[in-house]
């Protein structure tokens, strides 16, 4: 089977690394680091099966254009692009599948002295103030002060902060207990769960610092046993793809059900319409059965074969660029790719890299490089992660010390 995969970061890597067991792959535009990597658009390319990766060619309708062009696509069509690609629409899809998920209001640009209203009126802190749009996950603002949750909303909905995607805006009521995301795969009529993974947003150690993209990642996640999996697809994810149909809409893709796990039970925080990234760098690597068949199945709309995980553990550390998440430094030389990547249980995947001169590798993008340790548990994937990480090194580098901490000594 020949597969393309779209996309340029440290999940279509980890895609690539993982369907390249049993496919043949290619990956467009994909970047230096990455194996197969070519220039041609997709839909200049021939496959078997192409299969996007990123939100935003998903949200922009290029599952839909493939497949006019008569080619099989793992991914959704725009219209089911819009449970990531509008906070609101997927919150009103949440209400009419009686899904679990915190109260909230939706507010648009007119509509500034309405938000502070109710801000001023919400008993549940945090504040949790999010953009409508795609903000490369970092349109979450959650705090405790009424001034700070008064200045994001005027913010966004000015335009200043996330342009067009956050003039419209979500303020949703703060949720606690620990955040879980939960992957499933859909072929428009069924669902498989596909794995958990447990992320780190905040940018520094302890959950400090602003929201990112994420810092880290590891599955398997010790408080989300398959209990607590067949859970949310009976009572998020089916219902989720339920209502969709029943909107028209044919959802053959990945399901990321962001959730937390409160006292009352798992609510759902969000959707994602992809794999989530740096999820997939954790989640993938453990899969035992073939990924390219699997995708293959859900693009073709009959999901048969049962996705199965090894027992082993894998912790990815995300190393970022000075000044991330506001205003990353780029091009700086990147050393020791190839040294992190021989020790045993270790892999590097490339996110935010471009080619440098004599052969180097140099900083493109925020989020640079994933390294992911992999061992019979936690502790020890943990280990080997941060073993990798001691190897890399380019000036400004800045990383968490302490992803899947908490997990390894609860």
């Amino acid at each position: 089977m020949k597969v393309v995969v779209v996309g340029s970061g440290g999940r279509e890597h980890a895609l690539v690394d993982v369907l390249s067991r049993t496919a043949e792959v290619v990956v467009t535009p994909g970047n230096p680091g990455i194996p197969g990597s070519v220039a041609t658009p997709a839909t200049e390319l021939d496959a078997d099966l192409f299969v996007i990766g990123p939100e935003q060619p998903l949200v922009d309708g290029l599952a839909d254009t493939l497949r006019a062009q008569g080619k099989l696509v793992f991914g959704p069509g725009a219209d089911g692009a819009q449970l990531e690609g509008s906070k609101r629409w997927m919150k009103q899809v949440l209400d009419d599948a009686g899904v679990a998920t915190a109260r909230w209001a939706a507010f648009d640009a007119d509509e500034v002295d309405q938000a502070v209203a109710y801000l001023q009126d919400t008993t549940t802190l945090p504040f949790v103030i999010k953009t409508d749009g795609l903000a490369a996950g970092k349109g979450v603002v959650v705090t405790r002060s009424l001034d700070d949750a008064h200045a994001a909303v005027r913010d966004y909905l000015s335009g200043a902060a996330f342009g067009a995607a956050g003039t419209t805006c979500v303020i949703e009521e703060g949720l606690s207990g620990p955040e879980l995301s939960v992957f499933a795969v859909c072929d428009g009529t069924h669902a498989m769960a596909f794995g958990a993974a447990q992320d780190h947003k905040r940018l520094g150690d302890a959950d400090t610092g602003p929201n990112t993209g994420g810092m880290g990642t590891y599955s398997p996640v010790p408080v989300a046993g398959q209990d607590v999996i067949d859970a949310v697809m009976r009572d998020a994810i089916l219902p989720t793809l339920r209502a969709l149909q029943a909107r028209g809409v044919d959802y053959r893709g990945f399901l990321f059900c962001g959730l937390m796990l409160t006292p009352e039970g798992p609510k759902v925080l969000e959707y994602n319409i992809r794999f989530g990234d740096p999820e997939a760098q954790v989640v993938l690597p453990r899969l035992t059965s073939d990924l390219a068949q699997h995708l293959y199945e859900a693009a073709s709309g009959e999901l048969v074969t049962e996705p199965t995980f090894a027992d082993d553990a894998t912790v990815c550390v995300v190393m970022a660029s000075e000044h991330y998440p506001a205003a990353p430094r780029l091009g700086d030389v990147i050393h020791g790719i190839d040294d992190a990547g021989e020790l045993d249980g270790v892999s590097v995947y490339c996110a935010g890299v471009a080619g440098g001169e004599d052969g180097t590798m140099v900083t493109a993008g925020g989020r640079v490089l994933n390294v992911v340790g992999r061992g019979p548990d936690l502790a020890s994937a943990r280990e080997r992660a941060y073993e990798g990480v001691a190897r890399i090194s380019w000036p400004g580098e800045q990383h968490r010390t302490d992803i899947a901490a908490s997990a390894t000594n609860p």
